[in-house]
């Protein structure tokens, strides 16, 4: 979870739409999931564990960009649970991306983003705890 500047954000609740927008984000490419959950150690094969070793790689700085929208409201769920004070409306949604990563010498970037490939996208707003009631 990283903070985003005000400004990368727009909701329109009532209406069913959201937007994020985020442009050359500084990220840390770790090659894999176990050199990031690692910090770059990579892990040993064995320990009881049916995976090979995963060889340690070092981090290298890269910068991620993406465009999600959110539009189109399909179906309306309320839900509230008073026993663990939470409550909140949920609009199942349509909903696109676009994203590119890039690091020294390589750079990625999807392809066109295509609605009918949403399998389900929500927006959501909630209430719990202390903003229960």
């Amino acid at each position: 979870m990283v903070q985003v500047d005000e400004d990368a954000v727009e909701i329109d609740f009532d209406n069913g739409r959201a937007s994020l927008r985020v442009k050359q984000l500084p990220v840390h490419d770790d090659h894999d999931l176990a050199n990031s959950l690692t910090q770059g150690l990579g892990l040993p094969g064995g320990l009881g564990f049916p995976y090979p070793a995963i060889p340690p790689v070092a981090s290298k700085p890269a910068k991620v960009s993406f465009d999600v929208e959110w539009t189109g409201v399909l179906a309306t769920a309320q839900i509230q649970n008073t026993t663990q004070q939470f409550k909140g409306t949920f609009l199942s949604t349509g909903a696109t991306i676009s994203w590119s990563a890039e690091e020294d010498g390589f750079r990625f970037e999807s392809e066109a983003p295509n609605p009918s490939r949403n399998l389900m996208s929500v927006l959501g707003s909630e209430k719990n705890g202390i903003f229960f009631t």
